[in-house]
């Protein structure tokens, strides 16, 4: 029987780390936290410091008595949690439940490969705790937030709805975005294009310039007017600039990149994304004696990269490509403030296990997110791609118009990573010209004669194009995330369980990609911005996350931290719960069983109508879409309905019809 005892949170990981290790350890699973703040209270102290009073998660007393079962008989517990400030907190919970007179050590590595997981058991280490510190400082005042504001919601509109610090600023940066987008008035404008020739080359030019000012050209008129003028004008090259320019590589990947990537690529939204790249990190079956992590860990803010995988890159690189490929130095890819500098960004185990070598072992979702991770990583140690650049200066009399045309005269980076959302896996010959559909294919098509000064140029036609001002674009995975980066909102791995939340509870829905504020939304964004605008503050809480961090860095005590927070909260949420009142809808429908004006409500499956008399009088109904039931002698409506897999449309006779859709009949374009 073995003596050594390691835990780790998922199966999947101690599957791997027990082949990886062998007999002489025993292997088992926690299955996530064990140990959390109770659901049911609010479990914090304030009183005495925001003590929090911890207890096992329900359901997992039997994997605890498991743990403490297994670790009666080990000479050596070794923690092998995953290597975040979530991970030390989980195993510091477990390492305070099992028996005190036990030898218990943190190990820690960030990809599950036969050296690294023997590397961290060599050089095993305390726990450390100001990153623990830093957990519970986040875990507290989340549940402050949630405990006390989620009520408030109940009180004013429906109960089992949430509030969260950082899901309710994201919630408002989507109604917010979808307020932009309705009240948008388009504006009128127009552009002049030239199509000019010259030695049997025809290209375009476009009017920047009347007498040196730039034009504002707002209406047709205005346009033709200028058109007629431009057509009995002489063209001259004015001026030819010739210029190279160069195009990097952009930084292997982190987990906001990572997310934003595969969803403009990939189409993965961001729950997508870090499930599969949990699998690749955790191990992959590749037909070996044990299971293989492909990649690093996948929760990380760093963009640092081992000595060894950067040498590996290069050899690769030059072994493939040639040194014309491969920089004089490995690239420096700039680091965030509060990156954990320990992790390593997200990058294959082994750089030479392909995603073609490896496509038969995995999923399609696994090959195509292991591809764009490992293709990411070559390219980001890559020569920058290089571009020859030509901008010409043309004068007709007062008018000047411009002309640009650019060539990719060496791909470098590209020659891995272009700007495609269908990139063939490395080692393939066509990747070698592979440019997609991206900037540099139309860089490419942009071609123009050999231009001297003074020459005349044939113009063949003027073309006015109309155009209209638009507003920006709804939220996507990838630009919500970019933006709670951007504005310091969050850390990495709340991304997904924040978009996943706001979708659950019906504050979002996403259509074709694209996040849209639901009725419910924006009355729960209304209510928290009127009575706690600091807590829906963007820049409130950036400052806040930034303080969070500097718990783990030393240089802020999280007592203080969360005092400074609540004190203030509490004097508005004192204000909050003495003024807050259920706001009643009342609709012009009357209860059919007494007469009383129905109101509107909301419920767990969205809006009904109800007596406004209750609870004397109980009658509620649906709220039908105004839509028939399409299904022949039916002659029931369409009601929006909700189950665990999204909304649907079903209809009001169910069970007798059964009809079901994920959009109404009329609405084609979301079929």
């Amino acid at each position: 029987m073995s003596k050594n005892l390691v835990i780790v949170e998922s199966p999947t990981k101690a599957k791997t780390i027990s082949k990886i290790l062998g007999r002489d350890f025993s292997v088992v699973s926690s299955m996530g936290h064990l140990v959390d703040l109770p659901a049911s209270k609010l479990g914090v102290n304030i009183e005495e410091g925001f003590k929090p009073d911890y207890a096992v998660v329900a359901g997992r007393q039997k994997v605890l008595a498991g743990l403490k079962k297994e670790a009666k008989d080990k000479d050596n517990i070794y923690v092998a949690t995953d290597p975040d400030r979530e991970g030390e907190a989980i195993g510091w919970h477990i390492k305070n439940k099992l028996p005190k007179d036990k030898k218990i050590v943190r190990v820690a590595f960030h990809e599950i490969t036969s050296v690294a997981v023997k590397k961290a058991f060599a050089e095993p280490r305390d726990f450390d705790l100001k990153m623990v510190e830093a957990q519970i400082g986040r875990r507290v005042l989340d549940r402050i937030v949630g405990y006390f504001l989620s009520p408030l919601l109940w009180k004013k509109i429906v109960r089992g709805l949430s509030a969260g610090r950082v899901q309710s600023v994201a919630l408002r940066l989507i109604v917010e975005r979808e307020k932009e987008i309705k009240s948008f008035i388009p504006q009128e404008y127009w552009e002049i294009e030239v199509e000019l020739e010259k030695y049997g080359i025809t290209f375009s030019a476009k009017l920047e310039k009347i007498e040196g000012e730039k034009p504002e050209i707002n209406h047709k008129k205005d346009a033709d007017s200028l058109a007629a003028a431009i057509k009995n004008k002489q063209f001259v090259v004015a001026d030819v600039k010739n210029s190279q320019k160069k195009r990097y590589p952009q930084a292997p990947f982190i987990t906001s990149t990572m997310q934003q990537e595969a969803f403009n690529r990939l189409r993965f939204n961001a729950t997508k994304t870090m499930i599969v790249a949990q699998q690749l990190y955790e191990g992959i079956d590749i037909g070996q004696e044990t299971p293989v992590g492909l990649i690093t860990y996948m929760r990380t803010d760093s963009t640092h990269v081992a000595k060894e995988a950067i040498t590996q890159a290069r050899d690769y690189i030059e072994r493939n490509f040639g040194k014309n490929y491969l920089p004089d130095t490995p690239p420096v890819y700039k680091v965030k403030k509060f990156a954990q500098e320990a992790h390593e960004a997200i990058r294959p185990t082994f750089i030479s296990r392909s995603p073609a070598s490896l496509k038969r072992f995995l999923s399609s979702e696994q090959f195509k997110l292991y591809g764009l991770i490992y293709n990411r990583f070559i390219a980001s140690q890559m020569c920058p791609a290089q571009y020859s650049v030509t901008t010409v200066n043309i004068q007709a009399e007062k008018y000047l118009f411009v002309a640009t045309g650019s060539s990719l005269i060496f791909d470098g980076f590209l020659a891995v990573y272009a700007n495609s959302s269908t990139m063939p896996a490395i080692g393939t010959e066509q990747n070698r010209s592979a440019n997609g559909d991206g900037e540099e294919e139309k860089e490419k098509k942009a071609e123009m004669p050999v231009l001297e000064k003074n020459d005349n140029l044939n113009l063949i036609k003027v073309v006015p194009s109309q155009h209209f001002t638009k507003p920006a674009t709804r939220f996507s995975d990838s630009s919500l995330v970019k933006t709670l980066e951007e504005d310091g909102i969050g850390r990495p791995s709340t991304y997904a369980p924040i978009i996943s939340t706001l979708i659950l509870r019906d504050y979002i829905r996403r259509v074709k990609g694209y996040f849209y504020p639901t009725e419910l939304g924006f009355k729960v964004c209304k209510m928290l911005v009127e009575y706690f605008p600091e807590i829906m503050d963007v820049k409130f809480t950036a400052n806040m996350e930034k303080n969070l961090d500097e718990i783990e860095e030393g240089k802020m005590d999280r007592i203080k931290v969360l005092d400074s927070f609540y004190q203030p909260f509490k004097k508005i949420l004192d204000f909050a719960q003495a003024n807050i009142k259920k706001e009643i809808v009342k609709t012009e429908e009357v209860c059919e069983k007494c007469g009383k004006p129905m109101i509107l409500k909301w419920g767990r499956k969205g809006k009904f109508l109800s007596c406004s008399g209750y609870p004397e009088c109980k009658f509620s109904k649906s709220i039908t879409s105004g839509v028939k039931c399409p299904q022949e002698g039916c002659g029931g409506d369409l009601i929006e309905r909700r189950s665990r897999r999204g909304f649907f449309y079903g209809c009001s006779n169910f069970p007798k019809c059964t009809f079901t859709s994920k959009a109404l009949p009329e609405d084609k374009d979301n079929k």
